[in-house]
């Protein structure tokens, strides 16, 4: 799986995937509006909150952890390629030179919780009051088997009680990393997800 990811570029993967037309704000049937109500919803509908949120292999992104920051005290940001690492880092640490403006993405999750822009941070910390993950243990895992030993894995990093919001694409066999670079994925189903999370350990409040 290592060797998939040698030519995945940030700067092509957001351009093709978080910006217009394949992800519109503005659209109703676009999903990005679509994620970020979601994340929006689980956030601030139940009792996901606590010290520390860590996001499983962010890859180039924010979106995820948006709406996450008004009810943890830290945010954790992981990803195994330096690249989508130092992404990161040039957006948070106001570097310059980002591969994409996340202001409209932050102006649209501050409209949802009805609040003015706010500030992002990234710390270090250990034992996790939740752990979100997106399109990342599917991209990562020759197989079913091994992504559902990930899911065991990662949840080790869980406070007892803790939550594990998963957000992913069934059925998808592979993803665009850059022009030409196509990544696989395990394609999985419903039923697959559901029976993994189980297997884990897991209990599921919503689907």
């Amino acid at each position: 799986m290592e060797d998939c990811y040698q030519g995945f570029d940030p700067a092509a993967y957001l351009q093709t995937n978080y910006t217009p037309p394949l992800a519109d704000l503005e659209r109703k049937d676009s999903t990005v509006p679509w994620k970020l109500a979601c994340l929006h919803r689980a956030f601030t509908e139940g009792d996901v909150s606590g010290e520390l949120l860590v996001d499983i292999g962010s890859g180039p992104t924010l979106y995820q952890v948006m709406s996450g920051c008004d009810v943890f005290n830290k945010v954790l940001l992981t990803d195994f390629l330096e690249v989508n690492r130092q992404e990161l880092r040039s957006w948070l640490q106001d570097e310059g030179g980002c591969s994409l403006d996340w202001t409209p993405y932050l102006q649209h999750v501050c409209k949802l919780e009805g609040r003015l822009l706010w500030p992002l941070m990234s710390f270090l910390t250990v034992g996790a009051d939740c752990l979100l993950s997106c399109y990342c243990l599917e991209s990562v895992s020759p197989d079913l088997a091994a992504s559902t030993r990930a899911l065991g894995h990662i949840g080790r990093l869980l406070w007892p009680r803790g939550h594990l919001l998963l957000i992913g694409t069934l059925g998808m066999s592979y993803y665009l990393g850059a022009p030409g670079v196509k990544i696989p994925t395990v394609p999985v189903n419903e039923a697959q997800v559901c029976a993994s999370l189980k297997e884990s350990g897991y209990t599921l409040i919503r689907l």
